[in-house]
């Protein structure tokens, strides 16, 4: 969109996975992209900061964690450029009474294990209205059936040993603290991928929490692993007050068969993409993807796609005309004509 808008582009990919984007530019290139108007700096922070602080970017977009939004928005911002900083997640999935099973409980195993839940996208909490244990069973069930490797509807690894040791830790410690471990994804899959040609792997994990461990970082903090955390609550509404408490206002689902119960809860939820029995609810192209405004999903202005995107990269000019006559042709319409 930035490209089309008439921008040129300096595009700086993650340091850990560089490739997919060095491909992109190739085939960019090949498609016949003019020379320059597309270009990739790799690095980390000293890029980063270069280019937040170039006098000659004017806009400024960014995906990653909250905490790195939000310095390089405040520094980006500091400099008067417009910037969006897409931030952290933490997505919650209520399922009501209704829920259609088999299909809630498909989509809930794609939703948070998918990717191995390293997507911005991805579920984190479970919270089924009353005891569902139909429902959990049958996730349960799916999610074991699972298997590392990296083809389709099987689970990769981590993307680094860094990231599986933090998951790892935080699983630890909610067992230490007194949750429950429904599936246990640090047993039965090598951690350091020697059966499945290097890396580190964590399998899916599903944790059920009791309501005294509210705050437990892994009901509050996004872990970026395949690791789902499950709260039995009483009511739509505390359900509701859950997910309107977190302070990530990025997704949102509601599994059930109702459609005033769907509109319920599309109105109200915290969070600015919705979906109603779709556990990923990415907008497409033509519709703004982004988190809520005020929340630790989004800083700053507009969104990376749809409208919001075109006023992003575009700027918006307003022309105020006065004609003391109304001639047919400015007084040098023909040399101007002549120029271009």
């Amino acid at each position: 969109i930035a490209l089309t808008c008439g921008n040129t582009v300096v595009l700086k990919p993650s340091e850990k996975v560089p490739l997919t984007m060095a491909r992109v530019a190739e085939l960019f290139t090949a498609a016949g992209l003019p020379d320059g108007v597309l270009q990739i700096g790799h690095g980390g922070v000293p890029t980063v900061e270069a280019l937040t602080d170039h006098p000659d970017v004017n806009a400024l977009t960014f995906v990653g964690s909250s905490r790195v939004a939000k310095i390089v928005h405040d520094r980006a911002r500091s400099h008067g450029k417009k910037v969006i900083a897409v931030g952290g997640a933490k997505n919650h999935l209520v399922a009501a009474p209704d829920a259609d099973v088999a299909m809630a409980a498909a989509d809930i195993v794609a939703s948070f294990a998918g990717c191995a839940g390293q997507r911005c996208m991805a579920a984190a909490v479970l919270l089924t209205i009353g005891d569902q244990p139909a429902l959990l069973d049958a996730v349960l069930e799916k999610a074991r059936a699972l298997k590392p490797g990296q083809r389709g509807g099987e689970v990769g690894p981590l993307i680094d040993a860094a990231s599986a040791a933090r998951v790892t830790r935080l699983v630890d410690a909610a067992e230490a603290d007194g949750a429950e471990i429904l599936l246990d994804g640090r047993k039965g899959w090598a951690p350091d991928g020697a059966e499945y040609g290097g890396g580190h792997w964590v399998g899916p994990t599903i944790i059920k929490f009791p309501a005294t461990m509210a705050a437990h970082p892994c009901l509050v903090e996004e872990l970026f692993g395949p690791v789902l955390a499950v709260r039995v609550v009483a009511d739509a509404n505390e359900a509701l007050k859950i997910e309107n408490a977190d302070p990530h206002g990025n997704a949102a689902c509601i599994y059930t068969q109702s459609g005033a119960t769907a509109d319920w809860y599309a109105r109200r939820f915290g969070a600015a993409m919705v979906g109603v029995n779709i556990g990923v609810p990415v907008p497409r192209e033509p519709f703004s993807f982004g988190g809520m405004e005020g929340s630790k999903s989004k800083y700053g202005e507009h969104d990376i796609t749809g409208d919001g995107a075109l006023r992003f990269f575009t700027w918006t000019r307003k022309v105020t005309t006065k004609w003391s006559t109304t001639p047919n042709a400015p007084p040098d319409a023909a040399s101007f004509a002549a120029t271009m």
